[in-house]
C-alpha cells in the first residue's frame, strides 16, 4: 500500500531523509518512531505530498506521489499535529467544507450520509453543530480525525494524535485509532510510546534521517536485550546459586527475585551486553550442580527499546 524507495530530502548542505527505503501493506497499523529533528515529519510530508523529495520515490497503491500527486492523495487522510481547524466555524460547515475541498463527490455522492458516518465513527455527533472554538482539545482532535477521513482514504497518516490530551481523552482517541485501523493502513507518529505499543503491529525507527529499526514490537526488543537481562529459576539455595551466576564471564548483575517453586530461587541476571551468556550460564550452574529449571529474556519496554537505539545506534 505504501513504498518508499531511496527516499533523500536535501536543505542546502543538510539532509533531512538520507535514503530511506521501507513498505506498509494494506491493513498495517505502523508506529513511527524518532527523536526530535530525525526526519519523522519530513518523511510524512513527502508521503503526503506537502514537500517533494530531491531523490527516490513515495508510491500509495502503487501511485507515485510526485508524479501523479492528486491521485495519490484520494488515498491519503492526514492528521498533523496541529489540525488544520477553522475556529469560527460549526463542526458541520467545516466538514462540508472540507469534503467539497478534497473533491469527494466522486468517492462519496451522499455527502450528508458520509458525514454522518464519519462523526459517528469519531464520536462528534454531539457537537455536530456547536463552534469549533468552543470545543475541548480532546473533540477539536476528533473533528481533525473527521477530516482526515473524509472521502473514505484508504491510508492515515496521524502525526502525534493525542499530543495535549489528558489520560481520558487519549484513551478514547486511542481506540478510535484502533477502530480505525480495522479497515486501513495506518501511520501513527507519536512520543507517547505506550500508545504504539497498544496500538501499533510493527515499528519503524528513524535516527538521523535513516530508518535504523523496523520490526515489530516484540522483536525489536529480542533484538536489543539479546540476553543482556536474564529471568532464571534454578534448583538450589539462593546464595550459592548467585554466587554461581556472579563467577560466569559475562555477568554484570546478580538481582533476588521473589523465589516463587519451593526448592528453587528466582534471579534477574543482567549482563555486559559484549557476549551471549546463556550457554555459559547453563554449564556453570550444571557442573554446580544446580539445575536450571527456568531461563527467559526479561522483556523490555517500548521506551528502553526506544532509547538504546537511538542513543546507541551507529546505523
Amino acid at each position: 500500500m505504501i513504498e518508499v524507495n531511496s527516499l533523500t530530502k536535501q536543505y542546502g548542505d543538510k539532509r533531512g531523509v538520507r535514503d530511506i527505503s521501507f513498505k506498509i501493506d494494506e491493513g498495517e497499523i505502523v508506529g513511527f518512531l524518532g527523536p526530535n529533528g530525525a526526519g519523522k515529519s519530513t518523511t510524512m510530508n513527502i508521503i503526503t505530498g506537502y514537500l517533494s523529495a530531491t531523490s527516490g520515490s513515495a508510491k500509495i497503491g502503487g501511485i507515485d506521489v510526485l508524479e501523479n500527486p492528486l491521485e495519490a492523495k484520494k488515498q491519503i487522510g492526514y492528521l498533523p499535529e496541529l489540525p488544520p481547524l477553522y475556529l469560527d466555524m460549526t463542526v458541520k460547515d467545516y466538514l462540508d467544507f472540507v469534503y467539497e475541498l478534497k473533491g469527494a463527490k466522486a468517492r462519496a455522492p451522499e455527502q450528508k450520509k458520509h458525514i454522518k458516518n464519519i462523526c459517528e465513527l469519531v464520536g462528534i455527533t454531539e457537537v455536530y453543530n456547536r463552534v469549533i472554538r468552543n470545543l475541548s482539545k480532546g473533540y477539536r482532535q476528533r473533528v481533525g480525525l473527521a477530516q482526515a477521513l473524509i472521502g473514505d482514504p484508504e491510508v492515515l497518516i496521524l502525526d502525534e494524535p493525542t499530543v495535549g490530551l489528558d489520560p481520558r481523552q487519549i484513551v478514547e482517541i486511542r481506540d478510535v485509532i484502533r477502530e480505525l485501523g480495522k479497515k486501513r493502513t495506518i501511520i501513527l507518529s507519536t512520543h507517547i510510546l505506550p500508545e504504539v505499543e497498544q496500538i501499533c503491529e510493527r515499528v519503524l525507527v528513524i535516527k538521523e534521517g535513516r530508518i535504523i529499526a523496523d520490526d515489530t514490537p516484540t522483536g525489536l526488543s529480542a533484538r536489543v536485550s539479546q540476553g543482556h537481562s536474564l529471568a532464571l529459576r534454578a534448583a538450589g539455595p539462593k546464595n550459592a546459586v548467585a554466587n554461581t551466576v556472579r563467577a560466569v564471564p559475562g555477568v554484570r548483575v546478580v538481582t533476588a527475585l521473589p523465589d516463587r517453586e519451593e526448592g528453587a530461587c528466582d534471579l534477574q541476571v543482567e549482563s555486559d551486553g559484549q557476549v551471549d551468556i546463556r550457554k555459559p550460564l547453563f554449564r556453570a550452574l550444571a557442573t554446580a550442580g544446580y539445575p536450571i529449571l527456568q531461563l527467559r529474556p526479561q522483556d523490555l519496554s517500548l521506551e528502553e527499546i526506544f532509547m538504546t537505539l537511538t542513543e546507541d545506534s551507529d546505523k
